[in-house]
């Protein structure tokens, strides 16, 4: 059987997961009512505009966003129906494929992205101190960086 949590360990999860919900809704309906982009939209376009070229192949974008790529697939598919990326043969391999940022995208990209993070400065930011900003900045890094290694050692094993 699994040890259970400490009362202090448990109160922590529960903060996390109860308050990181209810933010990422928050972000979400203040990003959709300002410019009607979701989450998920706004990444790929922050992801796409900071890529060489503009352009990442599907593979390292659908693993940037922890996207399987079914999921990448019908994303990419919606905002190419709205004119916010295309999708092109990769240059230097035509099996392969990537997703490109559009004019249209930029341009969503720029008028969205002041009340984003407007919204990101109110609802999280502005209650943080620097030392909280640290804090949060280690813990977070620290469990990305375990949490991706985990995951490549995964996909490696059942690739062979």
């Amino acid at each position: 059987m699994t040890e259970s949590l400490s009362p202090e360990r448990m109160a922590a999860w529960r903060a996390y997961i109860e308050t990181s919900q209810r933010l990422f809704t928050q972000l979400e309906d203040d990003l959709r009512a300002a410019s009607e982009l979701s989450f998920a939209d706004y990444h790929v376009l922050v992801l796409l505009s900071e890529a060489p070229g503009q352009r990442l192949r599907m593979g390292e974008l659908a693993s940037r966003l922890v996207f399987s790529p079914s999921r990448l697939t019908y994303q990419i598919s919606t905002m190419q129906r709205r004119g916010l990326v295309a999708r092109e043969s990769c240059p230097g391999d035509r099996r392969g494929s990537e997703a490109v940022l559009t004019a249209t995208g930029l341009l969503a990209l720029r008028e969205a992205a002041p009340h984003h993070l407007a919204s990101v400065r109110h609802h999280l930011m502005d209650d943080l101190d620097d030392a909280e900003v640290a804090c949060l900045t280690r813990v977070f890094t620290r469990l990305g960086t375990r949490l991706r290694a985990a995951r490549d050692a995964s996909t490696t094993s059942r690739q062979e």
